[in-house]
């Protein structure tokens, strides 16, 4: 565990709307637009709104090419068939031994853009959308490429090498995009994190 993790305080009171950070500490000048040939498709819990350290909703914020699909609560019946256009690759960013890792090998192999499907929430919640969706059983699961997650957590990680959702979606369109595209993310995950433990006090200005 980071030596600069704090466990969650009180939440930020009248926050950004935008990237969820006190008003006195807003990034938003600093969110890139990136549009891609790559879609992404954000998979959320629908407890992860409520939650100002959320990263997810912020990678789509700068990704032109995205999308936001909510479920959990009462969203139970959320059906992602739709998502399976043969205009794209739909893959699933999920880690296991069966999935394939992203790299400039795989990326050579494609015929048409990817749509990367990831899903956003904590470990438990996130590792039942390969299993609650059945509509994606036959989506192809990838896996990023060894990268050395950042050493500071906004939350406690409860995977080994575990990162936030954006940090994810930074590596992987460094092996799908470049490395130009996954560094203007991570510089923003990076910006969020700084200014998130600045709030908590951990980190002065």
């Amino acid at each position: 565990m980071s030596s600069l993790f704090l466990q969650r305080q009180r939440k930020t009171k009248e926050p950004c709307l935008v990237c969820y950070l006190h008003k006195d500490r807003c990034i938003c000048a600093l969110i890139p637009t990136l549009d891609l040939a790559t879609r992404v498709c954000l998979v959320i819990h629908a407890k992860e709104l409520k939650r100002t350290t959320n990263t997810g909703r912020l990678a789509l914020k700068a990704l032109v090419n995205s999308e936001m699909r909510v479920r959990g609560d009462d969203r139970k019946g959320l059906d992602l068939s739709d998502l399976l256009n043969p205009k794209y690759k739909t893959v699933l960013l999920y880690p296991s031994e069966e999935a394939t890792e992203l790299n400039a090998d795989f990326m050579a192999q494609q015929k048409v853009p990817l749509q990367l499907i990831v899903p956003d929430g904590n470990w438990r919640q996130a590792s039942k959308v390969h299993y609650r969706h059945k509509e994606l059983s036959s989506v192809q699961r990838v896996r990023l490429k060894n990268s050395a997650p950042i050493n500071e957590h906004m939350r406690l990680e409860t995977v080994p090498d575990g990162m936030a959702t954006l940090e994810a979606i930074a590596h992987a369109l460094t092996a799908i995009e470049g490395e130009s595209v996954g560094n203007a993310l991570l510089n923003l995950y990076k910006a969020k994190l700084e200014q998130t433990l600045i709030g908590r006090g951990v980190l002065k200005c």
